[in-house]
């Protein structure tokens, strides 16, 4: 009789442990790529090699042991990107960095770059901590996605993202929990802010959307906020351990300075950087390290725009907010337009001659240096014999704000067009909305 209650017991005990395993399953899934064999050979034969780009001045160590997958956006467009994780940083006062910044770059249009082997450790987490372990680069790799922390990344990126990081957790060993963003992990030191070490040193990738890279849920809480090691950002707790829906939020954020959107919410530690430039509405351009001076932090107008990652080493040009806007290595179409750089009413003209709306360029990245846009406008209206500017745009037709494309390709605004008599048949006019 003991026999058969002690079976009937620790099968009791059995059935339980494995209903609660089943529950926990169902709670927390470990969401399956749901890639073909095909699929990832063809992926992986499609990464490309960029090893041979790597500052030679960089020195290759090879991990120890490998913890971690770390994910970060650029703050760049791709070949900014490409640049500085391979060559390095170029700071205004001549310290630059030896490259090696990233094991794999995503570019949006879902390419991946190989910067290194993935066995190498890249220089790319900084002063950094989870779970009590410093110095995060030493115990893991970093993927670089291109784009910024306030724009949404594409599904393509998505896709290869989910790819790659399956075949890292394979070779490694390393669950979903292991996969973090830069924000989840860097740290600060006290400043006017915290006045102890904090989170909140980096918003890098903290757009990043789990579930569409097929992972599941991230850590519950930060385990360094708390065993009191750091303060927590407000921000960023909130976004990753609240469960209050903050990502599709955030993916909506903008790099613009608003009462709720302040330069430390956007810039993290960099608020004051010199790479960090500020572009006040009018098109005056402040480095970070300028701002306090010359305006004071509490006084940064409403929709002075962010820009990270100015490192060219060259003096930052003044941006003039004229309607017609240019693209250059420092100002991508997401710089000049947000969100809008994908809209039917942003309107780009290519040095080819053509011309593309938002809703049909699929990566801003593709677009060449001197790409001129508008943004908000509607049009093309062409200028025929019958129809006159006049007639197409009313008493507005010599306006700073009305758009003149010609055939040749030139772009200019009412006020610039010396004579309008003489305007070439097949002008078009674009006019704001």
């Amino acid at each position: 009789m003991k026999f058969k209650r002690l079976k009937r017991q620790l099968f009791t005990r059995w059935a339980v442990l494995c209903f609660a395993a089943l529950c926990m399953i169902m709670i927390h899934p470990e969401p399956a790529p749901g890639f073909t064999n095909s699929e990832y050979r063809r992926f992986q034969a499609g990464i490309i090699n960029y090893q041979n780009r790597l500052n030679k001045k960089f020195r290759k160590i090879r991990r120890k042991q490998t913890r971690y997958i770390i994910v970060h956006t650029s703050e760049l467009g791709l070949k900014a990107t490409l640049r500085v994780v391979s060559r390095g940083k170029q700071f205004k006062s001549g310290f630059r960095t030896p490259g090696g910044h990233a094991n794999y770059v995503i570019a949006r249009n879902g390419r991946v770059y190989r910067i290194m082997n993935k066995a190498f450790r890249a220089d790319h987490a900084g002063r950094s901590m989870w779970n009590r372990q410093k110095d995060i680069s030493s115990v893991s790799l970093g993927i670089e996605l291109v784009g910024y922390h306030y724009a949404p990344l594409t599904d393509r990126q998505y896709r290869s993202a989910a790819m790659l990081i399956d075949i890292l957790q394979k070779v490694y060993n390393l669950s979903d929990l292991a996969v973090l963003t830069h924000s989840q992990i860097a740290y600060g030191l006290p400043n006017p802010w915290f006045r102890k070490d904090h989170r909140g040193r980096k918003r890098c990738a903290k757009n990043f959307d789990r579930a569409r890279a097929g992972l599941g849920p991230t850590w519950s809480h930060d385990p360094d906020v708390r065993a009191g090691l750091l303060m927590p950002d407000p921000q960023l707790d909130s976004l990753f351990y609240k469960k209050s829906g903050s990502v599709r939020i955030l993916a909506q954020a903008s790099n613009l300075i608003s009462k709720e959107n302040s330069a430390w919410s956007i810039a993290g530690e960099d608020y004051d950087s010199q790479t960090t430039v500020y572009i006040l509405p009018g098109g005056k351009a402040l480095p970070g390290d300028r701002v306090k001076k010359i305006i004071g932090w509490s006084h940064l107008p409403v929709n002075t725009r962010v820009l990270l990652n100015q490192d060219t080493g060259e003096k930052q040009a003044s941006v003039p907010d004229l309607p017609v806007k240019i693209i250059s290595t420092s100002m991508t179409a997401w710089s000049h337009a947000g969100q809008a750089y994908k809209e039917k009413t942003t309107v780009y003209f290519l040095p080819s001659g053509k011309t593309r709306s938002g809703a049909q360029i699929s990566d801003w990245d593709d677009l060449p240096i001197k790409t001129r846009l508008i943004i908000g406008y509607q049009g093309p209206h062409k200028i025929t014999k019958d129809r006159t500017a006049y007639r197409i745009a009313g008493s507005a037709y010599k306006s700073e704000k009305t758009v003149y494309h010609f055939p040749s390709g030139r772009v200019t605004t009412g006020n610039k067009v010396k004579d309008f008599s003489q305007l070439p048949r097949g002008t078009e006019i674009y006019l704001p909305l």
